[in-house]
């Protein structure tokens, strides 16, 4: 479904499951930082809603999108880490290079969820514009970084 015709910090709360005891690694890109700082803010608001500790929810900052993807794997390598949410923007310029970086993020990341046999979230934003980027971090489309969290909290419970 389109992001314009679901709001990214709208969810259910059926099958939530006791994340108390879980352990959290977010992954924050630092390129848009603007925005990414507010996915973050969006994920820890989430995850302490829903009962995350915050001594349990660590944060590793990378460079940039780009880089999620081999952060994503040195914090899933930690065996007492429950999940994994890579945070990041990506926004279309005038080059194929946006093409590039999104695919390869997105096969990235996945890759790390299905070596690891954990939730690594991809809470990468892919937009045309900077407004459109601010309207998904906690704009008038919601928060990608709330997506990003309560998704991995449903996948603890699968």
């Amino acid at each position: 479904m389109a992001t314009t015709l679901k709001n990214l910090s709208q969810y259910s709360s059926s099958n939530i499951p006791d994340i108390s005891n879980k352990k959290f690694a977010i992954v924050v890109s630092e390129w848009n930082e603007d925005v990414t700082e507010s996915l973050y803010r969006g994920a820890i608001e989430t995850l302490m809603k829903h009962g995350a500790q915050k001594e349990n929810i660590y944060r590793k900052d990378v460079p940039g999108s780009f880089e999620l993807s081999l952060g994503a794997q040195w914090v899933a390598e930690i065996e007492d880490i429950d999940a994994v949410i890579c945070l990041g923007c990506v926004i279309q310029g005038e080059t194929r290079h946006f093409d590039f970086i999104c695919d390869a993020v997105a096969h990235g990341i996945t890759n790390v969820g299905l070596k690891y046999n954990k939730p690594v979230i991809f809470g990468v934003l892919t937009p045309e514009n900077q407004k459109q980027a601010l309207d998904r971090a906690g704009g008038k489309h919601g928060n990608k970084g709330d997506e990003a969290a309560i998704t991995a909290i449903k996948m603890l419970g699968f």
